[in-house]
């Protein structure tokens, strides 16, 4: 299991130089979790995508429906408090910390290619090619 940012989700489901790297920790570890906040995210992602005439309206509500079923069971509230005190600490967004904070609630990984999480929380946050090295089963 792993926290994963809504970039990370998105070059999931959305193609991208990112695509296949994610793919591959995704067959790593196929059970995601992340803040609640990741779905208003992603639907933004939809939205700009629909509005550029990237996606049509019902591959976007596909996708969307796809990215919801993967986080069913793993979408999680974060308590405000450690969220606001992390970004007063770290001076990153309250949405970054969501994740930071989910996911030193639950003492995972933080799977993200976001390179001011990487810096601000390197306890915690690694990068999806970071990832793949640490695994061997990853086929590098």
């Amino acid at each position: 299991m792993i926290v994963v940012d809504t970039n990370v989700i998105g070059y999931l489901f959305l193609a991208s130089p990112r695509s296949e790297q994610v793919e591959r920790v995704f067959e790593i570890d196929p059970i995601w979790v992340a803040p609640r906040l990741w779905r208003s995210e992603f639907r933004n992602v939809m939205a700009k995508y629909l509005q550029a005439g990237y996606l049509g309206l019902t591959e976007a509500i596909t996708i969307m429906d796809r990215a919801e079923e993967l986080l069913s069971n793993g979408d999680y509230d974060v308590p405000s408090a450690p969220v606001l005190a992390l970004s007063h600490a770290s001076s990153s967004t309250a949405y970054d910390c969501e994740f930071a904070v989910l996911a030193r609630d639950l003492g995972l990984q933080f799977v993200t290619v976001d390179r001011q999480i990487l810096v601000h929380f390197p306890d915690i946050a690694i990068s999806p090619q970071a990832y793949l090295e640490s695994h061997p089963a990853s086929d590098n």
